[in-house]
């Protein structure tokens, strides 16, 4: 930076600097010396104003242009910062800011002023009232900056549900579709089989009875491994051969995975005659097609079940304080959260009986719920054990949630909940997971806490049962 170097160019940077709002009405004298121990420079579009990891050492005084800035070495979607000409930045009075946490570059042509750290005790006594201002900046800039990040932390949150639910219905659904597909084809072979069969309605009677008989004592195949199957099949289509049936090759799996053993084949052969063939392709494509029906119910069921959890989830419908079933939550978020927990992780569920509900924001906390599981499992590494307890303690509600990772550092732990700060990589967590679920557990009254040593890791929540007044 360059110092100012003139009384006439001082006069110059006090005009532009009286048309931003917090230095209008102030004494001009002092506004004056404000602008002579500042430093003055000009940035080019593309150049750094401000880097990442470099000390606090200046408030910044944006004359002109603009400068957009973001942490370079965080998260690749993190937010992006814009100043504009009128806008004071940096280090402001009283602000805990020891080192820049974001890079910022020039956009179009800046100018700017740079007002020294090393001068706020003269700022203080030579214009209390531009300090007072500054202070107001400096809070809406908190409370900006914290309410992006926290809406990043929510549309990443909500990002990862999303993905998790959409691989959850995939499975349902691509499995309703093949199950679709397969009941095409048996009807085609129904049909086909009609066409071709010869039995008589005399006996008719017989055939019926004798498919009952066997539908009675049917089992459910089981085979101890692949070779079993095989063999089961190859014997299956020995025995239609030998009784000269047509394609015994694409009808001994079907009637294989039915479990008909070989007094069922030569049972139901008595009954149907000649025609034995195509009335063996009808009742195993009948059998198959129970199979499918309740592979079908099952997919449609999970679907359902899926919808219904998001519904629940999200408190859909209902105001923003209502009754919340503390237990119902809890396995509405596993349910959303299954994806994760669903590769290698055990949940043991220890639930107190007859838990009172309580009067709070339904949705609120199934985030909670979302982040502590979620930070479990992190932990864990896709595969442990995940514990949550829940009971009454006087006027609040216990849940608690344990998993046996790798456990938090000693000397992190005080500061797991301050917003910005995580013990996950570069790249893989904003640092405001706990912080957000810090801050609604404050506003509904309740209290978190936390223990933890390798192999124990416990997150303890009480909710009061009534609202917080």
């Amino acid at each position: 930076m360059t110092e100012i170097p003139s009384q006439s160019h001082a006069e110059e940077i006090l005009a532009e600097m009286i048309k931003i709002p917090v230095f209008q009405d102030q004494p001009r004298e002092e506004l004056l010396w404000f602008i002579s121990v500042s430093e003055e420079r000009r940035s080019a579009p593309g150049e750094i104003i401000m880097r990442e990891g470099d000390p606090a050492n200046y408030m910044l005084v944006m004359l002109e242009g603009e400068m957009r800035a973001r942490a370079e070495h965080g998260s690749a979607d993190g937010p992006v910062f814009t100043v504009t000409a009128g806008d004071v930045t940096g280090m402001l009075p009283f602000s805990r800011l020891k080192v820049i946490s974001v890079t910022g570059r020039a956009v179009v042509p800046c100018h700017y002023l740079g007002f020294p750290v090393s001068q706020f005790i003269e700022l203080f006594k030579r214009l209390p009232e531009l300090v007072r201002r500054l202070v107001g900046l400096l809070t809406d800039r908190v409370r900006s900056v914290t309410r992006a990040e926290q809406q990043h932390e929510k549309l990443a949150a909500l990002g990862k549900l999303s993905a998790g639910l959409a691989h959850e219905l995939n499975n349902p659904s691509a499995a309703a579709r093949r199950s679709a597909a397969a009941l095409r084809d048996c009807l085609a072979r129904l049909r086909q089989a009609a066409r071709s069969t010869e039995i008589g309605p005399e006996d008719c009677g017989l055939l019926a009875e004798r498919e009952e008989e066997i539908r009675a004592t049917l089992k459910p195949a089981q085979f101890k491994d692949e070779f079993a199957r095989v063999e089961r099949e190859e014997a299956i289509q020995a025995w239609l051969e030998a009784h000269n049936v047509e394609d015994a090759w694409k009808l001994s799996p079907s009637l294989a995975e039915a479990g008909l053993t070989d007094t069922h084949l030569a049972s139901f052969a008595a009954a149907a005659g000649a025609s034995v063939g195509p009335e063996l392709t009808r009742f195993a494509t009948l059998l198959e097609m129970e199979r499918i029906a309740e592979e079908l119910e099952h997919s449609s069921a999970r679907i359902s079940d899926l919808i219904k959890a998001i519904k629940e989830y999200s408190y859909m419908d209902q105001g923003p304080m209502q009754e919340v079933d503390i237990e119902r939550g809890l396995e509405t978020t596993l349910t959303i959260m299954n994806h994760k927990l669903k590769r290698g992780i055990t949940t043991i569920r220890e639930y107190a009986p007859d838990l009172p509900k309580v009067m709070s924001s339904g949705s609120e906390l199934n985030q909670v719920w979302t982040n502590l599981i979620d930070n479990a499992a992190d932990a864990m590494k896709s595969s442990g054990k995940l514990t949550i307890r829940t009971a009454r303690e006087n006027d609040f509600v216990l849940v608690e949630i344990a998993d046996n990772g790798a456990g938090i550092p000693p000397d992190k732990i005080s500061r797991i909940f301050d917003p910005f700060f995580t013990t996950k990589g570069v790249g893989e967590g904003t640092g405001l997971g706990l912080d957000v679920v810090s801050r609604i557990i404050k506003n509904i009254g309740g209290q978190i806490s936390v223990t933890s040593v390798p192999g124990d890791t416990r997150f303890q929540v009480r909710i009061p049962i009534q609202a917080k007044k």
